[in-house]
């Protein structure tokens, strides 16, 4: 493995992490997220100071988007299992197979179609079995995550979001975050307890901001978009291992097993992508030697 893909897999893994430190906090989910947002604010931007901190349109709405999924992902994850939460935010790819052709004008395929069915078969299995009635909000809410992190994404490919530092809609978004939050967080803060303080610590400065900033690094440094796509769903396979292995929270079968038919399905997505883009260069390669020749 090349040393900018260990950045990624670094990240990947700090990231994994998130479910176990949200469960382990005793905070509620909006006084967690206020405390979260405000560590990861300062070190986004430390890490990345060099580039500045400008802000347009696009990012606006990007830092708007990102507030709202970290919220909802923190809310579902204290709602429902780890695993739940973790693997229906992990649907993301799928709304965006649907998204990018009519935002990007791109050609919708019928192997995108195939993806998104299956990957639609595995969601609902998460709603199946014995659920608690918080289990139904708290997957609900992570779909809702999936869904602004799909639309983070869509904005991210924009021009104009890189027109400015790579991490403005992060430092933005996590700043709103702790706006969107203030009431509930600062009334938390004079009664927060040491353990609770070490747990959101280490969600906003490491977690967070020093797992980002691994991710940016890897990828500045050459790391193909698909490499990363596959080696980032480290952190959907190992998020529940964590919480299982120290909390015990054991994720139902059903959700196992539609978290395994989504992986499966977008990984495999993405490597035929990969190959079909590689049979196209090729072939475009070849008619160009033999019009030299």
């Amino acid at each position: 493995m090349s040393r900018p893909l260990l950045f990624v897999l670094a990240a990947a893994l700090l990231w994994s992490t998130g479910g176990l430190f949200i469960k382990w906090v005793s905070l509620s989910g909006l006084e967690l997220s206020f405390c979260r947002s405000f560590f990861a604010i300062f070190t986004v931007a430390f890490f990345t100071r060099h580039e500045g901190f400008g802000l347009n349109r696009i990012t606006g709405v990007a830092s708007v988007l990102y507030a709202v999924l970290l919220i909802l992902f923190v809310l579902a994850t204290k709602e429902t299992t780890a695993a739940n939460a973790i693997f229906l935010q992990y649907t993301a790819p799928v709304y965006l197979l649907i998204l990018e052709p009519i935002v990007y004008k791109e050609k919708f395929r019928s192997r995108d179609l195939i993806t998104v069915l299956v990957c639609l078969g595995g969601m609902a299995l998460f709603f199946v079995g014995q659920l608690r009635p918080q289990d139904v909000t708290g997957n609900l809410l992570a779909l809702a995550s999936g869904f602004c992190f799909a639309l983070y994404f869509l904005l991210l490919r924009h021009p104009r979001a890189r027109e400015v530092n790579r991490a403005s809609s992060v430092i933005y978004g996590n700043t709103l975050a702790v706006i969107m939050t203030a009431p509930w967080g600062l009334a938390a803060i004079s009664s927060i307890t040491t353990h609770d303080l070490v747990g959101v610590a280490y969600l906003g400065i490491i977690q967070l901001g020093i797992a980002y900033t691994l991710f940016t690094t890897g990828m500045a440094r050459g790391v193909r978009s698909l490499d990363a796509g596959i080696v980032c769903y480290v952190e959907p396979v190992l998020n529940p291992v964590w919480v299982f292995l120290i909390l015990g929270e054991r994720p139902s079968r059903w959700a196992l097993l539609g978290g395994a038919i989504i992986i499966v399905a977008v990984i495999t997505h993405m490597l035929l992508d990969a190959r079909s883009k590689r049979r196209i260069t090729d072939a475009a390669y070849n008619n160009q030697l033999e019009r030299l020749s």
